[in-house]
């Protein structure tokens, strides 16, 4: 059963299981599988339909975080919709989104570019009054989209010092980690103080079986009170049962013993961890997001860390294999 808990030191709380919108939002995504998931309907429409009944049966089933950013197609607006056309509370759950990539793909499945980065307060400013204009009053987190030591965004005095004005009104502020140097990045957004306050409130950040090097920082955030949220962690499809790789026996032997997908095992590999606040699915359909839930009554017993230690790869390599996952 999910129950509502503390988010970092925040006055927030929400569900440890949550569901993002990457898959949901547009018609290309490289998890494995996509074009099935949607069934290669990719009328504006249809998605939004999808994108309804999988966010009705999240909230059904408990959960109370979604997940959107900017750059994730029209997952903003499919959300905002399912928001108001339910008129659930505010206070009834929790939403974040993120800045700093611009959709560019024009609904296409292949695109030259789907997004393109770029931290300036320009784009933070423009995509803030999109996001406002898309969740209103329901926004609650608003993150950096993939923050990296090479963009500049953590030394960028006027992003930072609009984004401390952000919260200073009661939006929380928090930032998104890809690549091989997380922690790097992690710490030294860690160490920014704004008149005295520590800006960033969450960090959202990938951790999986395949790709557990953050596992270190993230822990140590959450005791210093950040909120954590846990992104990709099946790998985007690569810890389902889509990825026929041998490498993955000893996971399928598991959750066939436990009657459960690998799917379930994976994600409950991420929720035995207790600095862990939030642990996103990012299914695109009812069916799987059912049996994601199932992650949530397994019983995680050390022994499977040990057991599961060979499908760990080196974090040059899992970004790498990331990087040249074909959009679908």
């Amino acid at each position: 059963m999910l129950t509502k808990h503390p988010f970092g030191q925040s006055p927030l709380s929400t569900t440890r299981l949550g569901l993002g919108m990457a898959a949901l939002g547009r018609p290309g995504y490289i998890n494995l599988g996509h074009a099935d998931d949607l069934n290669r309907n990719y009328a504006v429409e249809a998605m939004e339909q999808k994108a309804h009944h999988v966010l009705q049966y999240a909230w059904e089933q408990g959960i109370r975080y979604f997940d959107t950013a900017r750059s994730y197609g029209k997952g903003e607006l499919f959300l905002g919709n399912w928001l108001r056309r339910t008129s659930l509370s505010h206070d009834a759950l929790m939403i974040g989104s993120k800045w700093g990539y611009t959709y560019t793909a024009d609904w296409a499945i292949e695109a030259e570019k789907h997004e393109v980065k770029e931290h300036s307060l320009t784009v933070l400013n423009r995509q803030w009054q999109e996001t406002q204009a898309t969740l209103g009053e329901y926004l609650d987190l608003y993150q950096i989209h993939s923050a990296t030591l090479e963009s500049g965004v953590l030394t960028n005095t006027d992003v930072l010092n609009r984004l401390a004005a952000l919260k200073s009104q009661g939006t929380l502020i928090g930032l998104s980690l890809s690549g091989s140097n997380q922690g790097e990045v992690l710490r030294a957004a860690m160490a920014i103080k704004i008149d005295g306050l520590t800006l960033f409130d969450s960090v959202q950040a990938t951790y999986n079986l395949l790709e557990p090097s953050a596992g270190e920082i993230l822990q140590e955030a959450h005791y210093a009170g950040m909120g954590v949220i846990i992104k990709e962690a099946l790998a985007n499809g690569r810890l389902s049962s889509r990825n026929q790789d041998p490498i993955l026996a000893p996971l399928r032997e598991e959750a066939a013993a436990q009657n459960v997908g690998i799917d379930a095992l994976a994600l409950a590999a991420v929720l035995s961890q207790p600095w862990a606040d939030v642990v996103l699915s990012g299914a695109a359909t009812i069916e799987h997001l059912s049996s994601n839930l199932q992650a949530i009554d397994i019983a995680w017993h050390d022994v499977f860390d040990e057991r599961f230690q060979s499908l760990r790869e080196a974090p040059e390599k899992y970004w790498q294999t990331r990087k040249e996952l074909h959009w679908n």
